[in-house]
């Protein structure tokens, strides 16, 4: 960097919320396949999305006090060893910040360390290699960029920036700030999904259901009338006349049949999903439902808004 960055350059936040709201039908596939993949991800790799959280959690809390530290380290950097030193693991914080029962808390962390995913040596705590490599932004880095690149084409368009970067500039950005774009990524993630598990039970449940939403948010006969977030959900529901099974859900998530069908019978009771007289479910979110819902959609762009405003402004700035 030859000269000191523009601070004049950022996109405030408000405008970043305004955009997404306003173009919607064109972020919200690309978001709601990010969201989706990451969940299927999560239980593919340790059966129980929750003791998932529970790692990304204590890898959270290294990148907290590199950030508190003034400290910014590369992906590559943050990969390259076999262990990663965390902090002492306490058992209430974890269960009130991510909104898990304690004694859950307490067998799937005694889970880990009888698979030696968590060791300790004397006084010191390491996540070992293979549940770092679990938890590596690779695919995800990826999925966040393209929607970056999205969103930058939209403002854009609406006159709001002059540039555009590519999804390569979003992805060497991130990286070469890595710890501080991971931050606030897990940070968007742990209240973005403690939001819903709070309205679905749990996140398996939500799992299932992403599925269908993504089903219906890329069906190809979809084409909403206006691109604003409340006439596109709006016109979202009962679009998707294919629907999917519950076969088809248990492999793309790899949870077992039975559990799918019995997530998809409480949410189609509680008015989330419509199933068919050929047992195919599609999205259909009615009555006091679609108003939860709705009310938490809006709550989640906030969020995203504030996620987007950090990353987003972090390339802008810098490259400024």
């Amino acid at each position: 960097m030859n000269a000191l960055p523009s601070i004049s350059a950022q996109i405030d936040e408000k405008i970043i919320f305004r955009v997404i709201r306003k173009n919607y039908a064109s972020l919200g596939p690309n978001f709601i396949s990010l969201i989706s993949n990451w969940l299927v991800r999560a239980y593919k790799n340790y059966n129980y999305i929750d003791k998932f959280i529970i790692i990304i959690y204590l890898i959270n809390k290294d990148l907290l006090f590199y950030r508190k530290n003034g400290i910014n380290i590369d992906y590559e950097k943050f990969y390259k060893d076999k262990t990663l030193e965390i902090q002492k693991i306490n058992i209430s914080d974890i269960s009130k910040d991510l909104d898990i029962p304690k004694e859950t808390v307490r067998r799937k962390v005694s889970e880990l360390e009888k698979n030696r995913v968590i060791k300790k040596t004397g006084k010191k705590i390491f996540l070992n290699r293979s549940a770092f490599l679990v938890a590596q932004a690779n695919t995800t880095l990826s999925e966040l960029c393209i929607l970056l690149h999205g969103f930058n084409k939209l403002l854009k368009k609406d006159n709001k920036t002059n540039i555009v970067f590519e999804i390569h500039e979003f992805n060497k950005s991130i990286k070469d700030n890595f710890t501080f774009c991971w931050y606030h990524f897990y940070k968007f993630m742990f209240i973005y999904l403690k939001r819903w598990k709070k309205e679905v039970k749990d996140l398996e449940t939500f799992c299932v259901g992403m599925v269908v939403v993504m089903n219906a948010a890329y069906n190809k006969d979809f084409r909403p009338s206006k691109s604003n977030i409340t006439s596109w959900r709006e016109e979202l529901m009962g679009s998707d006349t294919r629907g999917v099974n519950a076969m088809s859900i248990s492999e793309i998530t790899t949870i077992p049949r039975p559990t799918v069908v019995r997530k998809l019978k409480w949410l189609i009771e509680k008015k989330y999903l419509f199933i068919n007289e050929k047992k195919l479910i599609s999205l259909d979110v009615k009555d006091s439902a679609f108003k939860r819902s709705a009310r938490l959609q809006d709550q989640n762009m906030l969020s995203l808004s504030y996620l987007i405003h950090r990353l987003f402004n972090q390339i802008k700035v810098i490259n400024s």
